[in-house]
C-alpha cells in the first residue's frame, strides 16, 4: 500500500521509530538494520525515524549513529523518508549529531526537546533552530514532556514554525486538542507520536503517526491511514482497531524499545533482543506477552 507523501506530510504519513538493533555482545547490527528498515518499508511505511528514544540514541554513539543512517538509507533508497535524531540537551553535541546525519545521507532530523536542564523557552527554541541549521535539512520538533520535563509552548511553536527547516512536529503530549489549533496557527506538519492516538490526530488534521507499534503491524496502521484518506472513516476505525492488541503489547509496560525488540524477534524479521544498559532486554514471560498481543492483532498464528 502505498501513501501519498505531500507538503503536508513533508516526512511521509506512516513512520516507524526503528529499533536499532544489536548483536548479542550489543554492538550495532547493520545488516539486521537493513533487514528491518526493507520490511517495514514493504509492509508500508513510508518513513523511518532512526535513533529517536526507541532506538536507544542514549546509549548509542555518534559513529554508529551516523554508520546506522548510511546502511538504512542505502537499504531502502527513495521508497521511505529517514528521518534521523539530533537530540541532546547539549546544543553543540546535538548539532554535530545532525550535521554526521545528514552526511550519511538523512533526509530530515527529529530534535528533541532538551531534556534535564529544563531550559526555557527562549532556550529551547534557540537549540532548535542551531540544530536546524547545523543540518540543512527539514526538522520535525519532538515534543515528549513525559521524558524531557518542559513542554514546547505555543509561543516558541509560532516562532519555531518561522524558521524554513522547521516544518512538523512529532506531538507526545497526548493534548489533541491543543494541537488542533497549533497545526492550524503554525501551518507546522502535526505527526501523533502516540499510537493510540492516530484517529484523534487524523480526525483534528493530523499528518500521520511516528509509531512504535508499527513494528508488530506496520500493515494495519498503514490501512487506517489509507482508509482516512479515502473518505472510509469506519474502515480506517476497523483496521486501526486490530492494532490495539500491538499497541498495548509494546507501549503499556512503558519500555518501548525493549518490547519492540521482542516484537520483530517474534516475527522473525530480527534475531535476538538485546538492548544496551540501564534498559534490560525482554525476559521469556514478557516476550511471552508480546507475542500473545501479536497473536490477538492478527499478524502472528498461534502456538
Amino acid at each position: 500500500m502505498v501513501l501519498t507523501s505531500n507538503a503536508a506530510r513533508p516526512f511521509g504519513a506512516l513512520l516507524t521509530a526503528m529499533v536499532t538493533p544489536l548483536t548479542p555482545d550489543g554492538a550495532v547490527d547493520l545488516e539486521q538494520a537493513r533487514t528491518l528498515a526493507t520490511w517495514l518499508v514493504d509492509q508500508g511505511c513510508d518513513g523511518l525515524v532512526l535513533s529517536g528514544t526507541t532506538g536507544e540514541s542514549p546509549t548509542t554513539y555518534s559513529p554508529e549513529k551516523a554508520d546506522l543512517v548510511a546502511a538504512v538509507a542505502d537499504a531502502v533508497g527513495d521508497r521511505a523518508t529517514i528521518v534521523a535524531g539530533a537530540g541532546s540537551n547539549d546544543t553543540a553535541h546535538a548539532s554535530r549529531m545532525a550535521e554526521q546525519a545528514v552526511a550519511a545521507g538523512a533526509d530530515g532530523l527529529l530534535v528533541v526537546s532538551p531534556y534535564y536542564s529544563r531550559p526555557s523557552q527562549e532556550g529551547l527554541a534557540r537549540h532548535i533552530e542551531a540544530v536546524a541549521e547545523a543540518g540543512g535539512k527539514p526538522v520535525m520538533i519532538y515534543d515528549v514532556p513525559g521524558r524531557t520535563g518542559v513542554r514546547v509552548s505555543a509561543a516558541a511553536y509560532e516562532r519555531l514554525a518561522q524558521h524554513p527547516l522547521i516544518v512538523a512536529t512529532k506531538d507526545a503530549t497526548g493534548d489533541v486538542a491543543a494541537a488542533a489549533g497549533l497545526a492550524a496557527r503554525t501551518g507546522l506538519a502535526w505527526y501523533s507520536g502516540d499510537d493510540a492516538l492516530l484517529l484523534p490526530f487524523l480526525a483534528h488534521g493530523g499528518a500521520g503517526l511516528v509509531s512504535v507499534a508499527a513494528h508488530a503491524t506496520p500493515a494495519a496502521f498503514a490501512a487506517t491511514i489509507a482508509a482516512w484518506d479515502a473518505g472510509d472513516h469506519a474502515g480506517a476505525l476497523a483496521a486501526f482497531r486490530t492494532t490495539l492488541p500491538a499497541i498495548q503489547a509494546l507501549n503499556g509496560a512503558g519500555f518501548q524499545a525493549v518490547m519492540a525488540k521482542a516484537a520483530v524477534e517474534a516475527l522473525g524479521v530480527v534475531r535476538g533482543r538485546t538492548v544496551r544498559p540501564p534498559l534490560v532486554e525482554a525476559s521469556d514471560d514478557e516476550a511471552a506477552e508480546v507475542r500473545a498481543g501479536l497473536v490477538a492483532a492478527g499478524v502472528l498464528a498461534a502456538a
